[in-house]
């Protein structure tokens, strides 16, 4: 397909990315990595009067540790929060969930802010940014503020970020040392999308009861979602093997099972309790 004509501007800075922003009167885009983006321009679900490109402004790719949380620059590409020390050794199933994105191409020009803030139900990174309370830090004419992950997709492609906002960061909790993380998830043949993705961050204390747990699921929805209904049937209990496959037979209760022409509602249903008990299994009892 061709796309329709539009602008394009290279932007400096994200003072003057904003203001490109205000200018282009709700017509302009913002490109970064451009995976998801381009195909839809191309196809012309969407057709913005302006491009504004933001792939060439210093300072907003890399990670840092602040207090209790990690932050990771928007535009760090999939592969570099791979193979970046400190994802590895704070957030491994963040490092894990990046590394399985599409492929090679796709993750050395795909980056997190893009990702994440495009609000495609079938991202890999929403499941560990819900699981670990993630939040988001969008710029607009007002100034910087924090965006929780949670609520910040309201459906299908549809966000909760300003008209002339731009994610600039993203910051995840840091979890307790002594938890262990795994991210698993089930590839669309043909997309290498998640059909289903599950992360799950959890710690058993000294007394053997599991003192945290966090499950975060993506792919079988129209919205990520955490599994507040496993966590809860988790906690405090000491983890066995029956005691994981019971919470995970409750792994679908907080979110609604889609379905198309590869998987069906039912297929998700069973595929999403199976891979949460997976997951529960390699850190609890692995």
């Amino acid at each position: 397909m061709i796309p329709a004509q539009m602008n394009y501007v290279r932007a400096e800075s994200v003072e003057e990315a904003v203001s490109l922003l205000q200018e282009s009167n709700g017509e302009g885009t913002i490109l970064a990595g451009g995976h998801s983006l381009l195909p839809l321009i191309k196809f012309r679900i969407t057709e913005p009067e302006t491009l504004i490109d933001i792939s060439r402004i210093p300072n907003l790719s890399g990670a840092r540790i602040e207090d209790d949380r990690l932050i990771i620059g928007a535009l760090t590409t999939h592969y570099d929060v791979s193979t970046n020390k400190l994802v590895k050794e704070h957030i491994p199933a963040l490092a894990k969930s990046a590394s399985v994105i599409g492929d090679l191409q796709i993750r050395n020009r795909g980056t997190i802010g893009g990702n994440i803030a495009h609000g495609d139900p079938v991202a890999d990174y929403p499941a560990i940014a819900l699981a670990l309370n993630a939040e988001l830090a969008i710029q607009n004419e007002d100034g910087v503020e924090a965006t929780p992950i949670d609520g910040f997709v309201l459906g299908p492609l549809i966000t909760m970020i300003p008209e002339n906002g731009i994610v600039t960061e993203v910051s995840f909790e840091i979890p307790p040392t002594h938890t262990k993380q795994t991210y698993l998830k089930f590839f669309h043949p043909a997309t290498a999308y998640p059909v289903v993705g599950v992360a799950a961050v959890a710690g058993v204390n000294d007394a053997g009861e599991i003192d945290y747990v966090r499950v975060g699921v993506t792919g079988v929805s129209d919205v990520a979602y955490r599994a507040l209904e496993v966590e809860e049937a988790l906690a405090n209990k000491q983890p066995t093997e029956e005691l994981i496959k019971a919470a995970a037979q409750l792994a679908t209760e907080d979110g609604d099972m889609g379905e198309d022409l590869f998987a069906s509602e039912e297929y998700r249903d069973h595929l999403t309790k199976v891979y949460v008990e997976r997951a529960l299994k390699e850190i609890l009892l692995g």
